[in-house]
């Protein structure tokens, strides 16, 4: 996929839903790195034109701000569009990991419209097993995306990414998350703000393919399945 216009936001993001138009046309399940957080909206764009879906987040932002210098397409309001335009159904969406300032006695758009908000806090009282017990509940077992964005894990694990938080999920966290969602209709999924420029160890990058192999992996198997039920 060769995008002309990388910098006129609007552009990149019709390019990118036209690229998965002709993936989703020839029953491929879409596994992508990214690439900043929006680009998963042009991808739900492609992937939900038939209906809304739903989403397992994993992030320490939940993306659905209105707009940041002038812009509504920037990588931090993917969601908040995709729930607008009817792509994402926000009953059947779970963020998770979310933490930081910014969601400090602030309006929530996600708690607004009915998304299941796990923040840090719970994260840790829950565990593992009952994060995945509140995911399958809340997804259900209609078709869902997975969408990773690399600051869900503590800065520890990922430092190159542009917006890190601290007090994250681990990698071991995460890996068990990842193959928790086995048996899910899983319809895709992405690994994003991965800057390894941000990162002269590589540790970010590792992690984030280390991720994406276990995603490739659940997302074969959810794959396979549909297959046989066809």
């Amino acid at each position: 996929m060769f995008i002309e216009k990388m910098y006129d936001i609007e552009s990149a993001h019709a390019c990118i839903e036209r690229y998965y138009q002709e993936v989703c046309a020839k029953n491929i399940v879409p596994l992508t790195v990214g690439g900043d957080h929006s680009i998963t909206y042009p991808i739900f764009k492609a992937l939900a034109k038939r209906a809304p879906i739903g989403m397992i987040h994993i992030d320490a932002h939940t993306d659905t701000w209105d707009s940041l210098y002038g812009s509504k397409f920037f990588h931090g309001a993917p969601f908040r569009r995709a729930v607008e335009d009817g792509l994402l159904d926000p009953r059947r969406t779970i963020q998770i990991g979310i933490r930081g300032s910014e969601h400090s006695g602030t309006p929530n758009f996600s708690l607004e419209c009915g998304m299941r908000v796990i923040f840090i806090e719970e994260f840790d009282e829950l565990g593992v097993e009952g994060v995945l017990q509140e995911v399958r509940r809340v997804v259900g077992d209609g078709p869902t995306y997975i969408s990773f964005d690399v600051d869900g894990l503590d800065p520890a694990f990922a430092p190159g990414t542009g917006t890190p938080e601290a007090g994250g999920i681990s990698m071991r966290e995460a890996l068990r998350l990842i193959k928790g969602l086995r048996g899910l209709n899983l319809i895709g999924g992405d690994i994003v703000e991965v800057a390894p420029d941000l990162d002269p160890t590589g540790i970010t990058a590792l992690n984030a393919a280390t991720l994406m192999f276990e995603m490739l992996c659940v997302l074969a198997e959810s794959c396979a399945e549909a297959r046989l039920k066809a």
